[in-house]
């Protein structure tokens, strides 16, 4: 899509991960790859109020192209597009339910429903670092073949083609959260049932 485009869907995204709750007030920083470059929200701004201009353009090297001050995050988006030319969007954000399961020292489960085995694959769990730091930056980098990320203490993190497959994924993960926060202790789809899911993951 061209930048005008680009603009446009991405406040759109980040409006509907407001509305969803799925971010709140400033938190969170959502980025789209553009034909030379990528749009990404700016820094210390409420995610459900952004307009197209308040964008902030970078190049592949963090170099500010146009717009005001890009997020603290930035490093680890570019990370992850230089890991994966297939990468169009990269959504990171603060789920409660996401968070929670980290605070309480658990790994998320996706195998209890179909959807989570098939839209998210395998979640990787980033340990806590400082945010808006190298260490992070690298801590993600080290990540980079997983669609979906926890970030201990700090949220979670989606990439994919589009922004609505990016979208898709965050909904999915705080969904899957959500319901081992419910019901932890129930088990995993059966083995055979995953490996038969297995050959339609074409999305994870």
């Amino acid at each position: 899509m061209d930048e005008r485009e680009a603009r446009r869907a991405l406040v759109e995204t980040c409006r509907m991960l407001y509305d969803r709750g799925l971010t709140v007030s400033a938190g969170g920083n959502m980025s789209v790859r553009t034909a030379d470059g990528v749009l990404i929200t700016p820094s210390g701004r409420n995610k459900g109020l952004l307009s197209p201009d308040d964008l902030v353009k970078v190049s592949m090297d963090g170099t500010v192209v146009s717009g005001g001050r890009p997020s603290i995050e930035t490093g680890f988006h570019l990370a992850l597009y230089r890991s994966n030319p297939g990468t169009n969007a990269v959504i990171h954000c603060h789920p409660l339910n996401c968070i929670a399961i980290t605070v309480r020292g658990e790994r998320l489960r996706c195998n209890l429903t179909p959807e989570g085995a098939l839209l998210l694959g395998r979640v990787a769990e980033v340990p806590y670092v400082t945010p808006g730091t190298q260490e992070l930056v690298d801590a993600v980098a080290e990540h980079a073949d997983a669609k979906a990320m926890l970030m201990v203490r700090h949220g979670a993190l989606t990439q994919g083609a589009t922004l609505e497959e990016a979208f898709d994924r965050m909904e999915e993960l705080e969904f899957q959260a959500r319901l081992q926060m419910l019901c932890g202790d129930a088990e995993d789809l059966p083995d055979a049932e995953l490996s038969r899911l297995g050959v339609l993951r074409w999305r994870c």
